[in-house]
């Protein structure tokens, strides 16, 4: 029995079994589609009526199982309504369930990841094999939705309810030690062991050494729950996810809900149940951010791959200026990513300083189980710690990371250039400063553009990638290679002040200022920010900025936006400066700081704080909810639209995942540009017409105004922007 087909090979064994090896012709990687979907059914015909066929082994060609669904198919679906949704899914839990239901054994060889519908298959197998360098899961819940191919029914009855809960709640990726402890694989073996072991398994199926019956009744059956255990169960697991995840997130609430609903039916009638749940998350709001997200950070990848296809050498040595907190995270994370540093300060004291924080973000991999401590003592001796400029012309990158100060910028910029090789790249951490301006100072500015890191470095995925006036292609290529290889994401941008991040930030912190001005009560400005799905209010986010930083870089914008960001009042933040307030790092700003047991700021309320801003606002007045959206959301909006436009960013979805990897903004909303197109372009234009005598930042741009004169969006129905 042969066949071959665009996505499958059928291929008879010696002891005859026979070998059902998915190869997806044309991609790096399997994902389930309309291709995979009909070569399973041709499949699947040939065995139900075989005759002399034993039982099955899945493989893979690929280096991975199953990434999951192709994603891209799912737009069109969504588009045409439930009842599209239900049929669409329906028909692939035929075909898992007739795989499920064939008169011989299988066993599936996880050769690598195996996520989503890649799990929902391997799940409707007899058998699960697991290689050591594989991780599985079912992550449909971090795209607003839940497994839809059986995952849910099939999970709770190979593992149990927590497990179940567990993986398919959280979304979570799992390595082979995890997934063998859960009961969710039968073995793991070492990836050269994989094939011969998943025979082995299934030759002893084929013998009757193993028990199949059982096995597949289980899978079949109901749960084995009394009514007592199953409302406890459920109940306390959706109480648990539902503080966790949050209100915006309902998805892994109604995966909990189909075990719950599917829990005394077999598995013929618990798919239905699981599959109307499916669809139902499929046609929110939140899906369809989320799913955005995703497509819009494939491009993100793609772009930043072309890019690094363009480099014309390999990152293998690199070097920070400036050593501390910053130049330390940088440090850190080059070593710990395999590119070994340098990390130059004038100052003995800056040099132990940031090797003390490399080495506090290594000691928390150690205390977590994450690393060993001779696996700490390797990435270190990757951190070369220096006073001089010794060896620096085998550097390939060097970032300038000293205090944001334009002369003492420019002045270090082209100290170092004369100790660098002449085709070695250099970049500045700036985070305001013009980047076409510092290359001024240099003889090489071709060889120069910006590398933007976010704070702490560690945990922020952003990096800025700024093109200057003279910056070259090759300059961006080897910059953006060096941000993939620190495992961040790069998006390039053009210069401008404060660059796109930044200048998107600030008139939104002026929304606030002209909020506080006017009235308004920082604390519930920061309530009703956080509940609109913000991490922390802008109160609470220039705390953490810090105050200084705030007001340093706003003067900057004011400088390179006087008609729009030029201030006409004294600000809440500039009140706070002047008052030696700076936020967390001085354990006072808007709100006060203490430590908790772990070490960690704790905001408190200062109440002196009122005091203190009380003379340069007006009297305290309630606002709306409405009003305090629109006055903080409308400025950062346009001006977002604006880079848009002027070409500093060159898409609408590298502009929204510049902000929600570079801010945080919240992703259930899909960012900036889907916000708005989920409200409507004229609804947003709507909302700012009240507000625009309170400046330019409130003002719809002209762009806006055309896509609102067509009706048109952002993103089409799939994903361009």
């Amino acid at each position: 029995m042969k066949f071959e087909g665009q996505a499958i090979r059928l291929t008879p064994l010696d002891n005859g079994c026979v070998e059902l090896n998915f190869d997806l012709q044309g991609e790096s990687v399997n994902k389930f589609g309309q291709t995979v979907f009909k070569d399973l059914a041709e499949v699947l015909d040939l065995l139900e009526s075989a005759k002399d066929v034993k039982g099955v082994l899945v493989t893979s060609a690929k280096s991975v199982f199953f990434v999951g669904a192709d994603i891209n198919e799912f737009g069109p679906i969504f588009a045409k309504g439930e009842e599209a949704i239900i049929e669409g899914v329906s028909s692939v839990n035929k075909l898992f369930s007739r795989f499920e239901d064939l008169p011989f054994p299988s066993v599936v060889a996880i050769n690598g990841y195996a996520l989503g519908g890649g799990l929902e298959f391997c799940l409707a197998c007899d058998y699960r094999v697991m290689s050591t360098a594989a991780k599985i899961g079912l992550p449909e819940t971090k795209l607003g939705i839940i497994p839809g191919w059986g995952g849910t029914v099939r999970l709770s009855r190979v593992a149990g309810v927590d497990v179940a809960v567990e993986w398919i709640a959280g979304g979570t990726e799992n390595r082979p030690d995890a997934a063998l402890k859960a009961g969710v694989v039968d073995g793991i073996v070492e990836p050269e062991n994989l094939r011969d072991a998943a025979l082995k398994v299934l030759a002893d199926a084929v013998a009757g050494d193993l028990e199949i019956t059982q096995r597949r009744a289980k899978k079949k059956g109901p749960l084995k729950h009394n009514d007592i255990e199953s409302l406890l169960a459920f109940e306390s697991s959706k109480a648990f996810v539902k503080a966790k995840a949050g209100r915006n997130y309902p998805a892994p609430i109604a995966a909990i809900e189909s075990m719950q609903h599917g829990a005394k039916l077999g598995r013929d009638e618990a798919i239905p149940v699981e599959t109307k749940l499916f669809a139902k998350m499929a046609l929110t709001s939140v899906a369809e951010s989320l799913i955005g997200l995703f497509q819009s950070d494939q491009l993100l990848g793609k772009k930043a791959k072309n890019w690094e296809k363009q480099s014309d050498k390999k990152v293998e040595h690199a070097a920070v200026l400036g050593a501390g907190i910053m130049g330390g995270g940088i440090a850190y994370q080059s070593a710990y990513r395999g590119v070994p540093i340098k990390m130059k300060d004038i100052a003995a004291a800056g040099v132990e300083l940031g090797l003390k924080e490399a080495t506090k973000l290594l000691a928390k991999r150690v205390d977590r189980g994450r690393m060993t401590n001779l696996e700490m003592g390797q990435v270190l001796s990757r951190i070369d710690g220096t006073l001089s400029y010794d060896n620096f012309d085998d550097v390939d990158v060097v970032v300038e990371a000293v205090v944001e100060n334009p002369k003492v910028k420019r002045a270090v910029l082209a100290e170092v250039e004369d100790k660098i090789s002449t085709d070695a790249i250099l970049c500045s951490n700036t985070s305001t400063i013009s980047i076409s301006y510092l290359g001024e100072a240099l003889k090489r500015p071709e060889n120069f553009c910006g590398m933007h890191f976010f704070n702490p470095v560690h945990a922020m995925p952003l990096v800025e990638v700024i093109r200057g006036a003279k910056t070259s292609d090759r300059a961006i290529a080897r910059t953006v290679a060096y941000a993939n290889a620190l495992g961040k994401k790069a998006i390039v941008v053009n210069d401008c002040p404060g660059f796109l991040v930044n200048r998107v930030l600030f008139p939104y912190f002026a929304g606030f200022a002209m909020l506080l001005r006017d009235g308004a009560d920082f604390q519930q400005v920061d309530k009703v920010m956080e509940r609109w799905g913000w991490p922390m209010g802008p109160a609470y986010l220039m705390d953490v900025v810090g105050i200084d930083t705030g007001v340093h870089a706003e003067s900057v914008m004011a400088e390179g936006f006087p008609d729009r960001m030029a201030k006409t009042f004294k600000a809440a933040s500039d009140i706070l400066f002047e008052s030696g307030r700076l936020g967390q790092k001085s354990d006072l700003g808007f709100y006060a700081y203490k430590e908790d047991k772990k070490g960690k700021p704790q905001k408190v309320m200062a109440e002196d704080t009122y005091e203190l801003l009380k003379p340069h606002c007006a009297e305290r007045k309630e606002f709306s909810d409405e009003e305090i959206i629109a006055r903080m959301m409308v400025p950062m909006a346009t001006e977002l639209a604006r880079c848009l436009e002027e070409g500093v960013v060159s898409s609408a979805a590298e502009a929204d995942m510049a902000l929600i990897y570079g801010l945080g903004f919240p992703p259930f909303r899909g960012g900036v540009f889907r916000w708005i197109d989920s409200i409507g372009i004229q609804a947003f234009i709507d909302m700012a017409a009240p507000l625009a005598d309170l400046g330019l930042v409130y003002v719809p741009t002209d762009g806006m105004k055309a896509l609102a004169a067509k009706n048109a969006k952002y993103y089409n129905q799939t994903q361009g922007a």
